[in-house]
């Protein structure tokens, strides 16, 4: 079977229910070749740094996400000190998210160039998280130029439009578990539209789990259902998806040994 790439997940969050191990396990019983664990906040980091050093099938990423609260603001050089290491391979998450967060906002703004403009410092790619802040995200990308350094929209729910200013702007679209619920018709049409060769597969787990495991605790593992879905709705093979989709990991994030 072609092995495929789960390109955003949240293992010391899932290890909370399952063992490194079992996970590592489940996923290489299920063809998962390589994971991208994902920081949500830098002192989450280092943990991500000595499993992704202890384990060569995972990747790295350094970040705060849009909604993690911080006693003080972090600087450029707080991302740069953790994302030096060779087991980072992106920065973020990062991004906006008008959803969980109110009031004025300009802080969550700023900690987004910050991330940026760390990116472009550092020559690695960035990982996009938005909810309710397409107009937002797309203009800072281009206010800082983030094409210089691309990366992905991960966990993509926008529009179709949202999604080609990404691609433009040299960012792959990562389509997750909600791709397979009923109810997102419209994001299944975007999918269907997205040219394979410019999008990711992924989990986010534990969070959003694909049909037929909607509502349980996600795994890397499941990230094969996403990609069979996308297959179905494409109405291509499956191993077009997995090949293309590992291929386009790979390219956007080499590891650096």
């Amino acid at each position: 079977m072609p092995s495929l790439v789960d390109s955003h997940c949240h293992i010391p969050l899932l290890s909370e229910s399952l063992s490194v191990e079992e996970i590592l396990l489940n996923a290489r019983q299920n063809d998962i070749e390589h994971m991208l664990c994902v920081a949500i906040d830098l002192d989450g980091s280092p943990e991500i740094l000595e499993l992704a050093r202890q384990y060569d099938v995972l990747s790295a990423s350094v970040g705060v996400h849009p909604n993690t609260e911080l006693k003080e603001d972090i600087s450029v050089d707080d991302i740069l000190s953790l994302a030096n290491a060779n087991e980072v391979v992106a920065i973020g998450e990062t991004g906006l998210d008008y959803f969980r967060s109110e009031g004025d906002l300009e802080w969550q703004r700023d900690r987004f160039r910050m991330h940026i403009r760390a990116a472009k410092e550092i020559n690695k790619p960035l990982i996009i998280h938005t909810r309710d802040a397409r107009e937002d995200v797309i203009k800072i990308l281009k206010e800082e130029q983030a094409d210089l350094v691309g990366g992905v929209m991960h966990c993509f729910v926008d529009d179709l439009e949202t999604a080609k200013k990404a691609m433009d702007l040299n960012f792959l679209i990562s389509f997750s578990g909600i791709v397979t619920f009923k109810n997102a018709k419209e994001l299944q049409q975007v999918a269907r539209q997205v040219p394979v060769d410019m999008m990711l597969v992924e989990t986010d787990s534990p969070y959003l789990a694909p049909v037929p495991f909607r509502g349980k605790t996600n795994q890397p593992a499941y990230v094969r259902h996403v990609a069979e879905y996308i297959a179905e709705l494409k109405e291509i093979e499956f191993s077009v998806v997995a090949q293309q989709t590992t291929k386009n990991y790979y390219d956007k994030f080499s590891k650096i040994i």
